[in-house]
């Protein structure tokens, strides 16, 4: 009785799980401010509607990152190949300093944002950053159709582009 027990509440644990990627962010993470390259603070919200109508990469990323830096030639390929794309960099650096000399050091293009409370802030929980680099595509509609990808050439990644 016991194993038909633990079998129904992991049946029922896993049919309940939501393993859909969301197609918009929650207010917490469009209300969540990040700081812009000039040293204001910015809302998400306000950096997606400055690219309103537009498709979006969005590339969170760290200086101090291996893998981040390891894939930053197939992001400019991207930038290559889709002009017409909007590149938006959120950066997990551990300070201002950092994250700017990472942007020179690297050759980073494209628009740029410091997150100041790292992982501990409302669009971080939102997105469930359990790895860098993360890739994420917002369509014209603004609505998110790659959630999380962690190549800058990952199938779905390109898919999304080509549309």
């Amino acid at each position: 009785m016991k194993k038909i027990n633990y079998l129904l509440i992991v049946l029922i644990s896993f049919l309940s799980c939501n393993t859909e990627s969301p197609i918009q962010f929650s207010e917490a993470a469009l209300n969540d401010t990040f700081m812009s390259f000039e040293g204001d603070e910015i809302t998400f919200k306000s950096i997606l509607e400055k690219h309103k109508g537009k498709t979006i990469v969005i590339d969170i990323w760290a200086s101090w990152c291996g893998d981040c830096i390891k894939g930053m030639p197939k992001v400019k390929a991207l930038q290559s190949e889709y002009k017409d794309v909007v590149y938006v960099f959120l950066s997990l650096d551990r300070g201002e300093a950092a994250w700017k000399r990472g942007i020179e050091k690297y050759q980073v293009k494209g628009d740029h944002y410091y997150m100041p409370s790292g992982k501990k802030c409302p669009f971080a929980d939102f997105v469930k950053i359990d790895w860098i680099p993360r890739y994420m595509v917002i369509n014209k509609a603004n609505e998110i159709v790659v959630f999380n990808v962690i190549e800058a050439d990952d199938d779905k990644l390109l898919k999304a582009l080509k549309k």
